[in-house]
């Protein structure tokens, strides 16, 4: 896609970090939104936010993992706009540990938003793309579904399932000769909230009011907030994104001297019969 006015965009997770960057931008390169979020509030802040700069703006509160909540949104989609050019499948959230300490729910609910939340999106908007040969779906993944490091397991399996779904949508819709394209966003360290998501995790009354689990996250939350107020915008990588979607580049590396140098690192260990090379988020790229 080479314009963008008075086309429809659909973000998840849309009122905050990078989704709302990325409904920022698309604003003012005047296309119509369909902003999806699970927290209420922050969405309607963002609605305002976004019609305020004169766009037209379908709000939806939504769990991305629901299918039937996703059915309907893409129903409403087509109802309120006739249609939709761009698909950005951005909702995400955190998730780390011991691998073999963690319970189910807590798997269901990472995988639930950061995998299923993205196959319900191709699932639902896919066919509207094809049918009008026009549209372009952005998934997001991240640096972590290109290289693995310990104590984030529920995220980087995720996110190395998005990496791997959205290479297989590209070939499918590439033999369906659908005039699609397909781009899957990796990025490193940027300025959002994703460290606070357990605010969102469902969670029965015993664990959400354990004061050691509160502290425990309040100190996370606190720690992370310095660190990420020092790295990579949300609009820096709306901008990136929008660049990548006129130039039809696939992979989007927000921080591509550094991301590289670890996946060359990574496919070396496998080409060299060797072990897996990154030791934590802190190798994790900075540039």
């Amino acid at each position: 896609m080479k314009t963008f006015n008075n086309k429809v965009a659909v973000i998840t997770g849309a009122a905050s970090g990078i989704g709302l960057g990325l409904a920022r931008h698309a604003a003012k390169l005047g296309m119509k939104l369909v902003i999806v979020d699970i927290e209420e509030l922050p969405l309607t802040n963002a609605q305002r936010e976004l019609e305020a700069l004169g766009v037209e703006v379908l709000a939806m509160k939504t769990d991305v993992s629901d299918a039937e909540q996703m059915d309907q949104l893409a129903n409403e989609t087509i109802k309120r706009f006739g249609t939709v050019h761009l698909l950005f499948n951005n909702a995400g959230v955190g998730g780390g540990g011991a691998i073999w300490e963690l319970d189910t729910d807590y798997w269901e609910w990472v995988l639930g938003v950061n995998l299923w939340g993205v196959i319900h999106g191709i699932r639902t908007f896919t066919k509207h793309m094809v049918a009008q040969k026009e549209g372009h779906i952005i998934n997001t993944a991240s640096i972590a579904g290109l290289m693995s490091a310990p104590s984030t397991g529920p995220y980087t399996v995720s996110k190395h399932a998005v990496v791997g779904l959205s290479e297989t949508l590209f070939g499918d819709l590439r033999n369906a000769e659908a005039n699609v394209g397909v781009s899957v966003l990796c990025p490193a360290f940027v300025d959002t909230k994703i460290y606070a998501a357990e605010r969102n995790r469902p969670m029965d009354d015993a664990l959400k009011n354990d004061p050691a689990r509160i502290a425990e996250q309040q100190a996370i939350e606190t720690m992370a907030a310095d660190f990420f107020s020092t790295t990579l915008s949300p609009e820096a990588v709306a901008e990136q994104v929008f660049k990548a979607i006129v130039e039809g580049d696939f992979y989007i590396l927000t921080h591509p001297k550094g991301s590289k140098v670890q996946i060359e690192k990574r496919m070396h260990s496998i080409l060299q019969n060797g072990h897996p090379t990154a030791t934590g988020p802190e190798d994790f790229p900075l540039e």
